[in-house]
C-alpha cells in the first residue's frame, strides 16, 4: 500500500468514527506556522461587475497559466451571467465556465435543457466572476485531514499536491463550489490568486486578461493601496456572508440576486 492510499484509509476510518478533526493533529506545511498578524501583507480581490462583459478571456487565461485542460470541464475562476425577466423569472449560467464568452441569448438549464430568451423579455443582466474567496475562516482547511489544504500567513489558502490524498473532503466543505478535481494530477484543485505570481511582484493572470479592468488584486494592510481604497470607502459586497468565512473576494455592484 502507498502513501496515499494508506492516508486515504486513515482519513476513511477518522470520519466512520465521526470524531472531530480538531481532536489531532496533523503536520502541515512550515508556511503554515508562521506568525500573520506580523505580516505586512493580506492579499484581497475586487471584481467590479459593472466591468464585467462576460467576454472569457480571464477564464481562457486562467487555464493557460495554471495549467488546466483548456477543453476539461472544470475551471479555477469562471464568468456567470444573471438575466432576470420582465415577468421576474431568474437565470443564471456559465457555459464552458464562460471560457468562450456568451455569444447565444439561451440559457443553459442543466443537462440538455436550453431557455431562449428575448432581448424585450430582459428586465436586467449583468456578468459576475467567480474565483476563491480566500477565506478568513476556511472550511476547507478545516475539514483536510492531511493537511494539504493550507493557509498560508498572507491569507491565501494554497493545495500541496504531494500531500493531497484525494478525499474529497475541501471539495465537499466549500460553499462556493471553487474546488474541483484536477483531471490530470487527480488532486484537490482551486483559485490560489496565481501565488506564484502575486509572490514575485506580478498581477495574476486574469487580472491581466481582462480588457476592461473588472479584476484587481490588492494588499488590504495597505492603506495607499487602490484596491484597498476602493474596498475602505466605496460599497463593495461579498457572497454568502451569512456563512461566517469572510471571503476576501470584494464586489463592486453585486446584485441581491446574486448567490
Amino acid at each position: 500500500m502507498n502513501r496515499r492510499d494508506f492516508l486515504k484509509s486513515a482519513a476513511t476510518g477518522i470520519a466512520a468514527i465521526a470524531l472531530p478533526l480538531a481532536a489531532f493533529e496533523f503536520v502541515r506545511p512550515s508556511e503554515l506556522f508562521a506568525t500573520k498578524d506580523n505580516l505586512a501583507i493580506r492579499w484581497v480581490f475586487l471584481v467590479d461587475t459593472y466591468k464585467c462583459v462576460g467576454c472569457g478571456l480571464c477564464v481562457k487565461a486562467c487555464k493557460n497559466e495554471n495549467e488546466v485542460p483548456y477543453d476539461a470541464n472544470v475551471t479555477r475562476t469562471w464568468v456567470e451571467r444573471y438575466v432576470i425577466t420582465r415577468d421576474g423569472r431568474r437565470f443564471a449560467d456559465t457555459p464552458k465556465g464562460a471560457r468562450d464568452g456568451f455569444t447565444t441569448s439561451r440559457i443553459e438549464l442543466g443537462g440538455d435543457k436550453f431557455q431562449e430568451i428575448r432581448n424585450e423579455e430582459i428586465e436586467k443582466a449583468f456578468f459576475v466572476p467567480k474565483l476563491c474567496n480566500q477565506c478568513e475562516n476556511p472550511p476547507c482547511v478545516q475539514v483536510c485531514p492531511v493537511g494539504a489544504t493550507y493557509q498560508a500567513p498572507d491569507g491565501v489558502v494554497l493545495v500541496d499536491r504531494s500531500w493531497c490524498i484525494g478525499c474529497g473532503y475541501c471539495i465537499m466543505g466549500c460553499p462556493y463550489g471553487v474546488r474541483f478535481f484536477h483531471p490530470v494530477h487527480h488532486v484537490a484543485e482551486k483559485c490560489n490568486f496565481c501565488y506564484h505570481r502575486i509572490t514575485r511582484g506580478l498581477k495574476p493572470a486574469c487580472v491581466l486578461a481582462c480588457p476592461f479592468g473588472a479584476r484587481d488584486i490588492g494588499n488590504i494592510k495597505d492603506p495607499a493601496d487602490p484596491v484597498t481604497r476602493i474596498i475602505m470607502t466605496e460599497r463593495v459586497g461579498i457572497l454568502k456572508e451569512e456563512y461566517g468565512t469572510k471571503p476576501q473576494v470584494f464586489y463592486i455592484g453585486l446584485d441581491r440576486e446574486v448567490k
